[in-house]
Formats: C-alpha cells, sequence, structure tokens
C-alpha cells in the first residue's frame, strides 16, 4: 500500500492553511479540486459546498499534528479514530492496468471510498493514510515545522527522526536565524566584556593616584 501517497491527502489538506500568518488557500471549489492531485474523477464530485466542509475536517486533522507536535500520543490517536469512524474506507486489491513480465497485474492495496460527498470521499483518505503512518512509524513523526511563524505540517520519514521543518526553505531560514541569534549573543558578550575591562582599567589607575 502506498502510505506516503495516502498520509499526504492530510499534509497537502492541513497545510492549505497557514494560520499565524492569517493565509488560506482553500478559498473556493477550484482550490478544493488541486488538493486531489492526479485523482481527477473524485475531484469532480467537488462543489462549492465542499469548501466549508474542507475547512472543518482541516481543523480536526490540524488538531492531530498538533497533539502529536506537543506529545499527546493519546489525544492524537482520538482525534484521528473520531475522523476514520466518521469517514470509513475499504480496503481493496487492485492491478489497474500494470502487467510484470509475465503479463499478471501488479497487485495492491488501495482504498476505496464510498462517500456521500467529495468532502467525505478525501477525509475518509486522509485519516486512513494518516493513521497507518502513525502506526507504521510512531507519533512522533507527525510534526509541525519549528520555523516561526510557519507550523506547517510534515511526516518525519528520516532515518534517525530528525525532520523539525517542513522544507529545506524553512530549515534554511531557521538555520540563518539562529546564527544571526548567536553572533547578536557574541557580539553583545564582546561589548560587555570590553566594557568590563574598561572600567577595571579605570578602577586601577583611579588606585594608583
Amino acid at each position: 500500500m502506498e502510505l506516503a501517497y495516502y498520509s499526504d491527502y492530510a499534509v497537502r489538506l492541513v497545510n492549505s492553511e497557514e494560520p499565524t500568518r492569517g493565509k488560506d488557500a482553500l478559498t473556493s471549489v477550484e482550490a478544493v479540486r488541486d488538493l486531489f492531485g492526479g485523482n481527477q474523477s473524485a475531484a469532480r464530485r467537488a462543489t462549492d459546498a465542499d469548501v466549508t466542509r474542507f475547512r472543518a475536517v482541516r481543523a480536526r486533522l490540524r488538531a492531530v499534528f498538533e497533539a502529536a507536535d506537543e506529545g499527546d500520543e493519546t489525544l492524537a490517536v482520538d482525534l484521528l479514530n473520531s475522523l476514520l469512524l466518521e469517514f470509513p474506507v475499504s480496503p481493496q486489491i487492485s492491478g489497474h492496468d500494470f502487467r510484470d513480465e509475465d503479463g499478471r497485474p501488479l497487485w495492491h492495496m488501495h482504498l476505496a471510498d464510498h462517500p456521500s460527498n467529495a468532502t467525505a470521499g478525501y477525509a475518509a483518505i486522509a485519516a486512513m493514510g494518516l493513521a497507518f503512518h502513525l502506526t507504521e512509524y510512531g507519533v512522533d513523526r507527525l510534526g509541525l515545522c519549528e520555523a516561526a511563524p510557519c507550523r506547517n505540517a510534515y511526516l518525519d520519514t528520516s532515518t534517525n527522526r530528525s525532520r523539525r521543518y517542513c522544507s529545506d526553505r524553512c530549515a534554511t531560514r531557521a538555520n540563518v536565524a539562529a546564527y544571526r541569534a548567536r553572533k547578536r549573543l557574541e557580539a553583545d558578550r564582546s561589548e560587555k566584556t570590553g566594557l568590563a575591562a574598561d572600567s577595571a582599567q579605570r578602577s586601577t589607575a583611579s588606585g594608583e593616584r
């Protein structure tokens, strides 16, 4: 099963909003359809009513990432379980049109949704994909970018569980900010050391008089 593909549904939806920056890309039915990526048959089901519904699901998925980021595993699981109960899927074996060298279908697991609307279908796949990722790799593999004010969601697939940022761009920005902060601290310390030395020198000179 393509776990990364399905769990990315959740990341894409959560990151359609940047709350700390007051930005929200989910403002039209076209924006909703774009979230489906290559799944255009599902995207075509979207209507204007799905904009509001998608936003509601997005808030619930972000809450899962926030709980995981804060180390509250039980809350993250409970929140995700509530989504799984509300938006169920049916695992099915699929072969599509691909064939191996012997002419047999390349069977794989597929998450089939049976939605009443586009939101239900998207939410079902996003929740199930995130659930597979969580149980396979751990709750601590769900994170929110540490490069303020970003806070985009990400899935940590690093071998040493070291990911802290949603993108290379945010990582670079955070490293530059940390470097500048260190330089400012070093400059402040140097200035204070210089002032202290000057003060001590003046005291010595005054004592010699």
